[in-house]
């Protein structure tokens, strides 16, 4: 098939996860990179030998048919509608916006302009997590019944030369982090019924560590201990944890597992593309490591090029932004049950994700 021309819209640290992945797919070319930093752009684009352009060429060039979407998340809302509206599909970095509100904005948009919104996190599309939907749509663990997802550390700040924006609107453990355990579930386990939730702040204040900006002090804006009991419509419950108020734990960090009435699956970070995977059937006292059963372990990317398949030929789309408004809601959910102590019932609703085939990338289109 032809290849979708791809333009980067933010150059900043994730935005080289795309860049070095567009030659791993026929699907796609990432052509062109625009940043508000001009040269940062620059920089980027002569790195990688693509054009570098300030945002409204970008936006303006009639070769590039999708942008995606690497701005901080405070901006996503504001940046897709402008790729929507310049008539380009959107595939953005997670979360999808930082209100419902805009969520539901952005699919309205892209509806009635007959675009393609996509998002992140495209790691279920990997083959650490397809083998585990392997696993449960073969019955192995049986009915499920049950997950567990924790997620903890002491905060970005330590590590991360900008943190800022990880204490913001949009920002947070729940939807940093969350993102990646709850598509994965309703990938796994289909669409959420209700969620209950409870939230806290451990600081007003956080003091960068990290090198370029030591000794710094940033205000805490969101959440940043956000746990949450999630109902699925199969009538499988999950528990989960994330928090940057975790200074260590006697139990593993990240923790995800699925409970069944015939036994236990034990999921990769879903952060990740690769395994392991493990099973512990009723009948056994140890867990057996589980050999993939799919193909791609190659990093971030897989999401655009599911897009482009979409774009080009009959195949499904899986990151849709459908799913994705469905996991924003399951995320804000958890906060706006602790803010009103009270269950929350979804109204959204979206379809499981049909599985990969196994050599994806290879063999998609004849």
């Amino acid at each position: 098939m032809e290849s979708v021309n791809v333009g980067l819209l933010g150059c900043g640290t994730i935005s080289d996860e795309y860049f070095s992945t567009g030659d791993t797919f026929d699907a796609f070319d990432v052509t062109a990179c625009a940043d508000i930093d001009t040269e940062r752009a620059k920089m980027k684009a002569d790195e990688y030998d693509v054009t570098a352009y300030d945002v409204q060429e970008l936006l303006d060039d009639p070769a590039v048919e999708l942008i995606v979407n690497l701005t901080p998340p405070g901006a996503h809302a504001k940046t897709c509608r402008q790729i929507l509206d310049a008539g380009k599909h959107v595939y953005v970095e997670k979360p999808l916006a930082t209100t419902v509100g805009e969520v539901e904005e952005i699919l309205r948009m892209a509806t009635a302009e007959d675009l393609l919104v996509g998002s992140a996190p495209d790691t279920f599309l990997g083959a650490g997590l397809q083998t585990c939907r392997s696993i449960i749509d073969n019955g192995r663990i049986g009915e499920p019944i049950g997950a567990t997802a924790v997620w903890t550390s002491p905060g970005h700040e330590r590590w991360h030369p900008n943190p800022d924006f990880f204490y913001q609107r949009g920002g947070g453990p729940l939807f940093d982090i969350g993102p990646y355990y709850v598509t994965a579930l309703v990938s796994l386990l289909g669409p959420v019924s209700r969620i209950t939730g409870s939230v806290a702040r451990g600081f007003e204040e956080r003091t960068i560590t990290s090198k370029s900006r030591r000794g710094e002090r940033i205000d805490v804006e969101v959440p940043t201990h956000e746990a949450g009991v999630v109902d699925f419509e199969s009538g499988a419950v999950a528990n989960l944890l994330f928090s940057f108020d975790v200074h260590g734990s006697t139990f593993p960090s990240p923790a995800f597992e699925i409970h069944g009435t015939e036994g236990t699956l034990s999921l990769p970070d879903p952060n990740h593309f690769e395994g392991p995977v493990s099973v512990r059937e009723g009948n056994s006292d140890e867990f057996e490591t589980v050999p993939l059963t799919h193909s791609y372990t190659g990093g971030r990317g897989a999401g655009v090029a599911d897009m482009a398949y979409a774009l080009r030929t009959d195949w499904t789309q899986r990151t849709s932004g459908e799913l994705a408004r469905h996991v924003f809601d399951v995320l804000s959910g958890i906060r706006e049950s602790s803010d009103q102590s009270q269950h929350i019932t979804l109204d959204s609703d979206c379809e499981r994700p049909v599985p990969l085939p196994r050599t994806f990338p290879e063999g998609v289109v004849e």
